[in-house]
């Protein structure tokens, strides 16, 4: 297969760089200015820019979905204002 030699943008004439772009619109593609294809794959809900997990959504969408709830990030206290789970202070 023979690579492209100009920019795949209507109008360009740029040699090509890479993703059948020109060096600009290659750049404007990393930064995310691009509106014909996303750099990164994200979660399809509405607002949420997260990555793409399972079936589309985001591993918080996709725990939501199956009714589950997404665990707790590394270094958050479980138990944490459980009274059943506290331990009393001492000289109580």
């Amino acid at each position: 297969m023979q690579r492209p030699t100009a920019c795949s943008v209507e109008g360009c004439k740029r040699p090509h760089r890479a993703k059948g772009w020109c060096d600009r619109h290659f750049r404007k593609w990393r930064r995310g200015e691009m509106p014909t294809s996303r750099r990164y794959k994200i979660c399809g809900k509405e607002e949420c820019r997260k990555p793409r997990y399972r079936w589309g959504v985001c591993e918080t969408h996709y725990l939501a979905m199956l009714g589950k709830t997404p665990p707790a990030p590394q270094g958050a206290p479980t138990g944490a204002g459980n009274a059943a789970t506290a331990t009393p202070p001492e000289g109580a």
